[in-house]
């Protein structure tokens, strides 16, 4: 019996994503091998948590040594790595000066616990957060989540309003500059009605398809939200820390907003988040969001690794400059230059993104612009096979999010997986029952 079928007899479903059947043993920089012994290029760091590449050496140094000198594993008492770690955050996000740090194991509790606070803190229910979003997988993180919400795994929160975000891939028939207008609207009317605690926003929106606004949006929401004295909480969980070119995402409009969540690339694997805000918003009331290990000396010794080598490999510099020559790449794709004799450009909409923090939306045809869902999950299947292994978000765009460690090799070569991966699944090289047993979203 194969790990995929042993997988199947004993791990829940409700925490299965899957697009094809990968049976992972062991990582290393930019790649993974599978129990037969295949290397596969990744271009999903797994969803972005392993940012400075797997098994990173200095992250490997810095959690054996806090497991070899493993004290109390969690906030009741303190520990030095987890003071430093809030410490360093704090030094390299802007804010206000008088700001606390939450620790925790997932960007769902930091963007959760963040949300809570600003309800209380504020004495207000409503939060505004935007369509296609995604905060988290539980609690209010998971209910003010537009891709959980829109796709019913689970109750709307009561008090939340839900508004447009920009995309200018699909603006609508009056353009971008209209669609902007109409976000910005909505946002100045769920404000204008009353009892706002707070706004969330992606400064990319990742699971709703790898959206980025358009210039200076961000900055316009977090100028109208604080001109309406409305907390504005800043989700950079997925998108931030290296990954599209800067070392947080909101810097590229030069936003500031009142809290940062991270998560997923500030753990490099192992479980760890954070939020950063206001000491009125995360100092009380005490004990109000408790984790037993939250802040345990193992897991900040991971976040400090991975800062550090975001700080001395420049990694956020050189996402800037590879994404920029991956991006040329796949460009080369939809225009018919690409490797496979042009036969896939017809299908590739859109390519963009920051930094390796790339779409790649696939359709029927250029002309209609029509999402083809069927085709995407065809393609990750299939690139799969040829050695790549990618995701699929927003139903039809492939989400190619690698370690930032990635070569120069291997993103020419996965470029050509993509390439021949579409023209394959256009040959008939996937059939319909083969990518039914991978529901993806």
């Amino acid at each position: 019996m194969s790990l995929y079928e042993r997988d199947s007899r004993v791990i829940a479903g409700v925490e299965k994503l899957r697009f094809f059947p990968a049976e992972i043993v062991r990582g290393q920089g930019a790649r993974l091998t599978d129990t037969a012994g295949r290397q596969v290029i990744d271009l999903t760091a797994t969803w972005t948590a392993v940012g400075v590449g797997y098994a990173h050496p200095k992250v490997v140094e810095a959690v054996s040594t806090a497991v070899a000198n493993q004290g109390y594993m969690g906030l009741s008492m303190t520990n030095p790595a987890a003071v430093e770690l809030a410490e360093q955050l704090l030094a390299v996000t802007p804010g206000a000066e008088n700001r606390r740090v939450y620790l925790g194991h997932a960007g769902s509790d930091a963007c959760d616990v963040a949300l809570r606070c600003a309800r209380h803190a504020t004495g207000k229910r409503r939060i505004i957060a935007f369509e296609h979003s995604y905060h988290g997988g539980f609690g209010t993180a998971m209910a003010v989540s537009g891709v959980h919400v829109e796709g019913g795994s689970v109750q709307r929160d009561p008090d939340s309003t839900f508004v447009p975000y920009p995309n200018p891939y699909r603006p609508g028939i009056a353009g971008i500059d209209s669609a902007v207008h109409t976000s910005l609207s909505a946002i100045e009317a769920a404000i204008a009605a009353g009892d706002v605690a707070c706004l969330i926003v992606e400064p990319i929106l990742s699971d709703g398809g790898l959206i980025v606004p358009p210039d200076g949006y961000l900055t316009r929401v977090v100028d109208l939200a604080h001109a309406q004295g409305v907390l504005v909480i800043c989700d950079e969980v997925k998108m931030g820390l290296g990954r599209p070119g800067t070392l947080h995402a909101f810097q590229h409009d030069g936003a500031v907003p009142d809290v940062v969540c991270w998560g997923k690339t500030l753990g490099a694997g192992i479980p760890l988040s954070a939020a950063a805000g206001p000491a009125a918003l995360f100092d009380g009331p005490p004990a109000s969001a408790l984790l037993t290990t939250a802040g345990n000396p193992v897991s900040a010794a991971a976040g400090l690794a991975v800062l550090g080598i975001l700080r001395d490999e420049d990694l956020p510099g050189r996402a800037a400059r590879v994404g920029e020559h991956l991006r040329g790449l796949l460009r080369a794709v939809q225009t018919g230059h690409g490797v496979a004799g042009g036969r896939a450009a017809d299908h590739v909409g859109d390519v963009r993104g920051r930094g390796l923090a790339i779409g790649l939306e696939l359709v029927t045809d250029q002309a209609s612009r029509t999402p083809d869902p069927t085709l995407a999950a065809k393609v990750s299947l299939r690139a799969w096979q040829l050695g790549a292994s990618v995701f699929v978000v927003g139903h039809s765009v492939l989400e190619i999010t690698p370690p930032l460690v990635i070569s120069e090799a291997d993103i020419q070569t996965a470029a050509e997986i993509i390439d021949q991966a579409i023209v394959d699944v256009q040959d008939g090289r996937i059939s319909d029952d083969e990518v039914a047993a991978f529901a993806g979203w």
